[in-house]
């Protein structure tokens, strides 16, 4: 899948870059510890129930309403940690997992045994992402990008990287909330890329928005499929037309679950083990590993000229990663960490944040132009 990436980037302008990895790791500059039932930005913990453990993501400022009405207590930012604890020693995984999907809220239940059907049943229909037919270039290739937060902007700073146009379209009400966060590493995702404002509550801007995805030869997005569907755009009419349709979602397209990075992750069955349970891996591993796999899925030249929709569920990309073998375990020297191997001792790189290059541009900066250069109007 890396290598499939490297050799888009490599074909249009030499941006082959030393190694793939997600950029900046952003808990890596952080300081986070692996060994924590928190993520490394503390939006995300892990709550034992009578059946084993769940992990629940809170970042949204409505979640602690969200959590108060799944355990239906009313609990603030402050008590619902302990609250929800209380509740899932009464519950199943099972009961969490219909009640967070009913009301929206980012969380599942982490399996006991990641090798079990528990995982493979439940992502199977969404398994194969493995890109087919030959790479493509995407050099000029129009992106239109839907997408908020980690794991499609990545694929679109990767389609970038490779030669493609990127356009990031938001609405009034829905800005993308990274711009609230780290400013450097939102400018490392989408520096280089222009940015569109429309509101598709008003005729002029629905039309606009709809001759703008005709035009795109790949779109992005990283919601429920219900949502670009209400702005009246239609996957499978793109597809039929010969283009290249992304969908990040939680858990597949056919599943009304949301999530966010780490949560999706240990649902997945990617977490450690303590003598007091499941710590999480990485910092929202889920997005980086999507994100770029969504690009290497852009790359693929789709068969017989056809158009693609690529279903790439968070949780089946992380699953696809686990594979039951036995992980070498680190070990530090007290000047380095390492990974004793079959014939050497490997020292383990940290993490390296890359220069942050170019402006992100402000949202709706580019509206009037991006619109005017292909003969839309409004």
């Amino acid at each position: 899948m890396q290598r499939r990436v490297a050799e888009g980037l490599d074909v249009d302008g030499g941006h082959r870059p030393e190694r793939l990895r997600h950029p900046d790791d952003p808990g890596g500059d952080q300081g986070g510890l692996r060994a924590s039932g928190e993520s490394v930005d503390e939006r995300c913990g892990e709550r034992l129930d009578v059946a084993g453990w769940v992990a629940v993501s809170c970042a949204r400022p409505d979640d602690p309403l969200l959590l108060g009405a799944l355990i239906e207590r009313e609990v603030d930012h402050t008590t619902v940690w302990p609250a929800l604890a209380d509740w899932l020693h009464d519950h199943t995984r099972a009961e969490f997992d219909e009640r967070a999907t009913l009301l929206g809220v980012a969380g599942g239940g982490i399996p006991e045994n990641r090798t079990t059907d528990e995982i493979e049943s439940a992502d199977a229909p969404h398994a194969d992402l493995t890109p087919h037919g030959d790479p493509r270039s995407v050099d000029g290739l129009l992106v239109v990008d839907f997408s908020a937060l980690w794991a499609g902007p990545l694929c679109a700073h990767l389609l970038g990287l490779a030669g493609a146009r990127v356009v990031k379209v938001e609405t009034p009400a829905r800005p993308d909330g990274a711009r609230r966060g780290d400013a450097d590493f939102y400018r490392l995702l989408h520096g280089g890329h222009e940015s569109v404002v429309l509101d598709p509550a008003l005729d002029p801007d629905r039309t606009a928005l709809h001759r703008l995805v005709d035009a795109a030869d790949v779109v992005i997005e990283a919601s429920r499929p219900r949502a670009l569907r209400g702005f009246g755009l239609s996957s499978e009419d793109f597809v039929a037309s010969g283009g290249t349709w992304i969908s990040i979602t939680a858990a597949g397209r056919d599943f009304d679950r949301i999530g966010f990075g780490d949560d999706v992750a240990a649902s997945a069955g990617l977490v450690a083990r303590d003598d007091l349970g499941p710590v999480f891996v990485g910092d929202a591993i889920a997005d980086p590993l999507a994100g770029l796999t969504a690009a290497a899925l852009a790359m693929s030249r789709p068969a017989h000229g056809s158009g693609a929709l690529w279903d790439v569920s968070m949780r089946a990309t992380v699953a696809a990663t686990l594979d039951g073998t036995a992980t070498r375990t680190p070990r530090h020297d007290g000047r380095r960490w390492l990974v004793d191997t079959d014939s050497a001792a490997v020292e383990l790189a940290p993490p390296r944040p890359r220069a942050v290059t170019g402006d992100a541009p402000a949202p709706g900066r580019d509206t009037d132009a991006v619109l005017a250069d292909l003969g839309i109007t409004r």
